[in-house]
C-alpha cells in the first residue's frame, strides 16, 4: 500500500487519504500555482502508527527517502548536505480542518554544519541563525517535550540585554548565542543533546505530528466540532521558503473574503521578515494586507489573482497562507475559510447572485448550528456607553462576563455556568478548553488571523484581539487602560463586531431575521418538505417563534403555567383538597387564568396549529420540597411559635409524604394523573376551548391540537379521549361555534411505539417526545447519566454521541420508524411530529426526513436552524435517491 505521495501525485478528491492540507497542496500543484515541492504521508500511515502501539510503520522512512530524492532533484539541493542544504517544514493535515490544534515544525534539517552551508548559500548569517533558533525552539518543545516558556525566557532575556523590543532587531551574533543557550536548555531538560542528524530530526518530527492527533487540545476540538477520532492526520513535508530572509521577504495569511462580515474583499495580514508561525501565534501584531499593495504592488497583484482563481475553483471562501522570499511569491496552503455565521450567510447568498454557485449549493454551504449565533443579543446601538478600549473586531457578537486571566480557571468557572471573558496577551492552541468555556475572548496582541481570532470565529465566540491599549499583568491578574484598573472578577463587556471593550454590563437588543439570512431561509423554505414548529409556553415565546419562521406550536407545556407565582397557591390548594368537590372548586379558580394563557398563545399563532399538552408532572412537583418541610415543621415544633402555621405545614407535609414516589419519572404522572383525577384534564380542556371559541368569534383563525402525555396503551387514550371530547363539544355547543381540533398523544415510552397501530385508533396525531423516549429506551435518567457517566461513555466510545443531543438512530430511531409505519397502517392520514430537543438538531433532522415525519418542533431560537437543516436533509435525501437509481442502471 502506498503511504507517501508527492504533491503532483494527488488531487483535491483525496482529502480522506492525504488530509485537507495535503489534498489542497496537490490540487494547487496541479493548477500550476507557485507551491514549494513536497510530499504527504497518508492518514492511513497515522492509523497504522497507533495500531502498532505508537511505532512508525515499517519501511515508512524508506518511502520518505525515495520521495525526498525527487524533491532534491527539483530544488538542486540535498537534505542534510552541509554545503547545499535543503530544509523542510513538517506539518499536520487532518481530513477536516482543525486550525492550530496539531503540531508544525519549520526549518527542519539544520544542524551545526548545515547552518554554515545556509550562510554560504545566502550570505546572510542573521537569517541562518534565526532559522536555526526557530527549529530548535519548535523541535525542543514539540518533539523533546521542553516547556515552551523556557525558550521564551531565554529569547526575551536576549532582547532585554540588547535593549530592543522586536525579534528582527537582534543581529547574527545575538541569535548565535541564543542557539547555544537553546541547545544547552534541551540538554539540561532532557538529559541528551539535540539530534544533529537531519534524518533523525525528520523521523522524530513525523512521529510528533502523528502523536499530536491525541493532544488534549486536538481531542477537545474534535469533540466540540463532532469530528470523528478515527480520521487521523496526514503529515506534509514541504520544501522551506523563507519569509525571514531579508527586507523584501515576509509571510502572511489572507482570506478571499472577509470571514467576519462576508464582504467581498481581500482580508488578511502579513509580517515582513517573518515566518508563518509569527502571524498565527499573535506574537507580533501584523500589518493589514492592504499595506502589501503599497509595499510590494506586484506581489499583491499576483496574490489577488491567485485568490480569485482559488475561490472560483473551490467555489467557497479560501484561507490562504503565503510567503514572499526575496520578492518571489509562494503559496503554502489553502483551505475553506473558517467564518462567522454572519459571514457564512452573506457569502452563500452573494455567491448565488454572482453566479458562482446554485441556490442548492448555498443551502448546503452554511452549517445550520451556526445560525444560533445570529440570534444572540447584540449591543444596543442606541445605548449611551463609552468604551474603555478598542481592539480589532475578530469575531462578532456581544459578550459580558467576569474578566479571567488564567486559562484553567476560565475553563473551570465556565463549566460551572459562570459567564467569563478570557483575557490574555494572546492565546495558544493548548488554551482551547478555556476559550471553549468562555463567553468571549480579549487579547492585547495578535491580528485578525491569529489563533484567538480563528478559533473564536469557528466556535461563534465574540472576540476582540490586538487591543494594544490594555496593559495585562498576568501575575497580578489585572489589566490597566487609560488610568482604569480592571481586576480579576470585574465585569467587562466586549463587542466583537466593533472591537470595543466596555467596563460593566451593557444594554443589548434582540436580533431580527432580515437581509441575507431572510433570503437564505426563504430559499430553504421552498426546498424543505418537513414542517417547522416551536416549543413555546408563553405568548412572548410564541410571538418570537413566529418571527423566526415557526409554522405553529408543536408543544405547549401546561405545567409551566401551573408553576407561575399567581397560580401556585391555587394549585397547592387543589392538591391539598379533601376530595373531588374541593378539587373542582380550586380548579374553577385556575380555569380563567389558564383560559387567558391559551387565548394569548392561540392568538399569537393565528392561522397555525397549536399543540397543547395536558398536565404531565406528578402533583408533588408543585409542593414544597420534603427536606425543607421537615426542617420547617421541626423548627416550629421545637420553638412552639406560630401554632397555626405549624398546622398548615403539618398538613402539607402529610400530603407530600402521601404523594412521594420512589421513581417519579415512572410514577403517578402524565395520563395516569388524568385518569385518576379526570377533573384536572376536564378543566384544562374547557379552558382551551373557551379560549378558542372566544377567538373564533373575534374572527381569529385557530387550530387546536390536544395532546395526552405518557400514553402506553390504547385503552388509556380511549379512556381519556372520551373526557376531552365531551368537554370540548360541551364548550363549543354553549358557545354556538365550532373550531377545528384534533386529539393525539405524545409517544414517549417504548410500549407506545410498539403498539402504535392500536393507539392510532384513538389518535389523529403522534408527537414523539424524544427526550423521554430516549430515557425510557436506555433506562437512563438524563440528569444522572450526564452528571455521572455520560462523559466516560463518550470518551471510551461506549456510545458514539450523547443520545440526548443527537438521536440514537439504531435504538430510539428504530422505535420511531416502527411507530410511524404501524400508526399509518391504522390511520393513513396520521400526522406525525417530533417535539423533543432533537427536533432542532441537524443530524437528527436528517433521520426524521428519512423516517417520514411531517414536522419537527424545537425551541424558538432553534427554529431558523431547523428550517435550514430540513432543507439540507431534503437535498441529501434526493441525492441519495439519485445515487441509488444511478447504481441500478
Amino acid at each position: 500500500m502506498k503511504r507517501v505521495y508527492l504533491f503532483e501525485e494527488g488531487n483535491a478528491q483525496m482529502k480522506m487519504l492525504l488530509g485537507g492540507k495535503g489534498a489542497n497542496l496537490a490540487e494547487m500543484t496541479r493548477l500550476g500555482l507557485p507551491v514549494p515541492p513536497g510530499m504527504t504521508i497518508t492518514t492511513e500511515a497515522c492509523r497504522e502508527y497507533f495500531e502498532k502501539g505508537r511505532k512508525l510503520p515499517e519501511g515508512l522512512m524508506d518511502e520518505v527517502r525515495e520521495k525526498m530524492k525527487v524533491i532534491e532533484e527539483k530544488m538542486g539541493r540535498r537534505f542534510g548536505d552541509p554545503e547545499n542544504p535543503l530544509l523542510v517544514s513538517v506539518r499536520s493535515g487532518a481530513p477536516l480542518s482543525m486550525p492550530g490544534m496539531m503540531d508544525t515544525i519549520l526549518n527542519l534539517g539544520l544542524n551545526d554544519e548545515t547552518v554554515k552551508g545556509l550562510i554560504k548559500l545566502t550570505g546572510n548569517p542573521r537569517f541562518a541563525y534565526d532559522c536555526y533558533r526557530r527549529m530548535l525552539q519548535m523541535c525542543g518543545r514539540i518533539v523533546m517535550g521542553v516547556p515552551g516558556e523556557k525558550f521564551d525566557e531565554i529569547f526575551e532575556e536576549a532582547k532585554r540585554r540588547k535593549g530592543v523590543k522586536y525579534d528582527i532587531e537582534l543581529d547574527a551574533d545575538d541569535l548565535k548565542e541564543v542557539v547555544e543557550k537553546f541547545k544547552e536548555l534541551i540538554r539540561k531538560e532532557t538529559g541528551k543533546d539535540f539530534p544533529q542528524d537531519p534524518w533523525k530530526q525528520l523521523e522524530l518530527a513525523i512521529e510528533a505530528v502523528f502523536k499530536s492527533w491525541y493532544t488534549p487540545r486536538a481531542v477537545v476540538y474534535r469533540k466540540v466540532n463532532k469530528i470523528p477520532d478515527d480520521l487521523y492526520t496526514a503529515v506534509n513535508i514541504q520544501t522551506m521558503v523563507f519569509g525571514n530572509i531579508g527586507k523584501n521577504s515576509g509571510t502572511g495569511v489572507v482570506f478571499t473574503r472577509n470571514p467576519s462580515t462576508g464582504d467581498r474583499e481581500l482580508y488578511g495580514e502579513y509580517l515582513d521578515q517573518a515566518q508563518g508561525e509569527d502571524v498565527v501565534a499573535g506574537i507580533r501584531t501584523p500589518k493589514p494586507i492592504a499595506q502589501l499593495e503599497r509595499e510590494m504592488p506586484e506581489i499583491y497583484k499576483q496574490l489577488k489573482e491567485i485568490c480569485e482563481l482559488l475561490e472560483r475553483h473551490y467555489k467557497d471562501i479560501q484561507d490562504v497562507e503565503f510567503t514572499v522570499e526575496n520578492g518571489k511569491l509562494y503559496i503554502l496552503q489553502t483551505r475553506a475559510g473558517k467564518r462567522t455565521a454572519r459571514a457564512a450567510v452573506k457569502i452563500a447568498v452573494s455567491m448565488v447572485k454572482e453566479g458562482l454557485i446554485s441556490i442548492e449549493d448555498a443551502i448546503m454551504m452554511v452549517q445550520p448550528d451556526q445560525l444560533v449565533q445570529l440570534l444572540h443579543p447584540q449591543i444596543d446601538p442606541n445605548a449611551k456607553v463609552t468604551p474603555i478600549a478598542k481592539g480589532l473586531p475578530a469575531s462578532p457578537g456581544a459578550a459580558t462576563g467576569k474578566a479571567i486571566f488564567d486559562v484553567d480557571e476560565a475553563a473551570e468557572l465556565g463549566e460551572k455556568g459562570e459567564a467569563v471573558i478570557l483575557v490574555r496577551p494572546e492565546t495558544a492552541p493548548e488554551d482551547i478548553h478555556g476559550v471553549l468555556a468562555s463567553r468571549g475572548v480579549l487579547t492585547s496582541r495578535g491580528g485578525m488571523t491569529c489563533h484567538a481570532a480563528v478559533v473564536a470565529r469557528g466556535m461563534g465566540k465574540p472576540a476582540v484581539v490586538g487591543c494594544e491599549a490594555i496593559r495585562i499583568d498576568l501575575e497580578a491578574r489585572k489589566f490597566t487602560v487609560n488610568g482604569i484598573e480592571v481586576k480579576e472578577g470585574d465585569i467587562i463587556s466586549i463587542d466583537g463586531t466593533t472591537g470595543n471593550v466596555y467596563l460593566g454590563e451593557v444594554p443589548t437588543v434582540q436580533p431580527e431575521i432580515t437581509g441575507e439570512l431572510g433570503e437564505l431561509l426563504a430559499w430553504a423554505d421552498e426546498i424543505r418538505s418537513l414542517g417547522i414548529r416551536a416549543n413555546a409556553d408563553t405568548p412572548e415565546a410564541a410571538a418570537r417563534a413566529r418571527s423566526f419562521g415557526a409554522q405553529g406550536i408543536g408543544l405547549c407545556r401546561t405545567e409551566r403555567m401551573f408553576n407561575a407565582p399567581d397560580r401556585l397557591p391555587i394549585v397547592q390548594e387543589m392538591i391539598l383538597s379533601g376530595g373531588k368537590e374541593d378539587r373542582k372548586k380550586a380548579l374553577e379558580k385556575l380555569k380563567p387564568l389558564q383560559k387567558e394563557d391559551f387565548k394569548a398563545i392561540l392568538k399569537a399563532m393565528e392561522g397555525y396549529p397549536v399543540t397543547i399538552r395536558l398536565l404531565d408532572l406528578p402533583l408533588h412537583e408543585f409542593l414544597p420540597r420534603l427536606e425543607e418541610l421537615v426542617e420547617e415543621v421541626t423548627r416550629l415544633r421545637v420553638t412552639g411559635e406560630n401554632p397555626e402555621e405549624l398546622k398548615v405545614k403539618e398538613r402539607i407535609l402529610k400530603r407530600v409524604l402521601e404523594l412521594r414516589e420512589h421513581n417519579p419519572m415512572m410514577g403517578h404522572r402524565g395520563c395516569r394523573l388524568g385518569i385518576r383525577y379526570p377533573e384536572i384534564y376536564q378543566m384544562q380542556t374547557q379552558a382551551i376551548f373557551e379560549a378558542a371559541t372566544e377567538l373564533a368569534k373575534e374572527g381569529v383563525k385557530v387550530e387546536v391540537e390536544v395532546m395526552l402525555p405518557l400514553i402506553s396503551s390504547a385503552t388509556e387514550l380511549a379512556y381519556l379521549r372520551k373526557y376531552v371530547e365531551e368537554a370540548a363539544e360541551e364548550v363549543m355547543r354553549k358557545a354556538g361555534i365550532r373550531v377545528p381540533y384534533s386529539i393525539g398523544t405524545m409517544i414517549e415510552v417504548p410500549r407506545a411505539a410498539l403498539t402504535a397501530d392500536e393507539i392510532a385508533q384513538y389518535a389523529e396525531f403522534f408527537s414523539f417526545g424524544t427526550n423521554d423516549l430516549t430515557q425510557t429506551t436506555f433506562a437512563f435518567s438524563r440528569d444522572d447519566a450526564e452528571a455521572k457517566f455520560m462523559a466516560f461513555y463518550l470518551e471510551h466510545k461506549i456510545l458514539p454521541a450523547n443520545p440526548f443531543e443527537t438521536l440514537d438512530v439504531n435504538g430510539v430511531g428504530k422505535l420511531i420508524k416502527m411507530a410511524v409505519e404501524l400508526g399509518r397502517k391504522t390511520r393513513k392520514n396520521l400526522k406525525v411530529g417530533v417535539c423533543g430537543e432533537h427536533g432542532g438538531e441537524p443530524r437528527s433532522i436528517d433521520f426524521f426526513q428519512e423516517a417520514g415525519v411531517d414536522y419537527v418542533s424545537c425551541s424558538p431560537f432553534r427554529v431558523p436552524v431547523a428550517r435550514l437543516a430540513a432543507a439540507q436533509a431534503k437535498l441529501k435525501a434526493e441525492k441519495q435517491k439519485g445515487e441509488k437509481w444511478a447504481s441500478t442502471l
